[in-house]
């Protein structure tokens, strides 16, 4: 794929703790109905009770500090998106499930996403006591499925005609990765 001169490049891109000046960007992003983001991105809950829900989380941000389960996409400084995990029961067991969302469209289809999740799987196993890692999509984010399928997951499961988006039935699709598949995916990658 050819690249416009101006386009992100995932080389740019890093995750990072969330820093104060990033909340007017999150705001803008996570707070408004109509954002692009909203249309993958479990486009399959009613839009009201997400916006309600975002604000309130937006506002929640402003008053704690940083998560560790919980980064900010950079790119050149400026935050981009964010990715969060979260451990499934019962704790200790090595299962984190993880989420990523980059909120401008300007950063879709050039490789931003899947250098994001590339780095939040890393820094999962190297953080955690992390054996799997998971993430859940509808079956209408292609780009999403593609992106974690060129790091080496797999699916786990489908769950068939699961969400409804736009009038539409599509499948929930769980994807999995394993510490030790991830470490030879890695090793491979740089030629070891």
């Amino acid at each position: 794929m050819t690249l416009p001169p101006d386009a992100p490049s995932p080389t740019d891109v890093s995750i990072r703790g969330r820093r104060p000046r990033d909340l007017p960007t999150l705001r803008r992003w996570l707070a408004d109905p109509e954002a692009a983001w909203r249309k993958w991105d479990a486009p399959y809950f009613h839009a009201a009770s997400t916006t309600a829900a975002m604000q309130d989380y937006v506002e929640l941000l402003g008053t704690r500090p940083p998560d560790p389960n919980e980064r900010v996409i950079d790119m050149g400084g400026v935050c981009i998106g964010m990715v969060n995990r979260s451990e499934e029961a019962p704790a200790g067991g090595g299962w984190w499930d993880l989420g990523i969302l980059v909120y401008d469209p300007a950063h879709w289809g050039h490789g931003v996403g899947t250098r994001a999740l590339e780095l939040w799987v890393t820094a999962t196993f190297e953080e955690t006591n992390a054996h799997v890692v998971t993430f859940t999509t509808w079956g209408g984010n292609e780009r999403m499925i593609r992106a974690a399928l060129r790091l080496g997951f797999r699916e786990a499961g489908r769950i068939r005609e699961a969400r409804v988006v736009a009038g539409q039935r599509y499948d929930s699709v769980r994807l999995d990765m394993l510490g030790t598949d991830w470490e030879r995916a890695q090793r491979e990658s740089s030629g070891l």
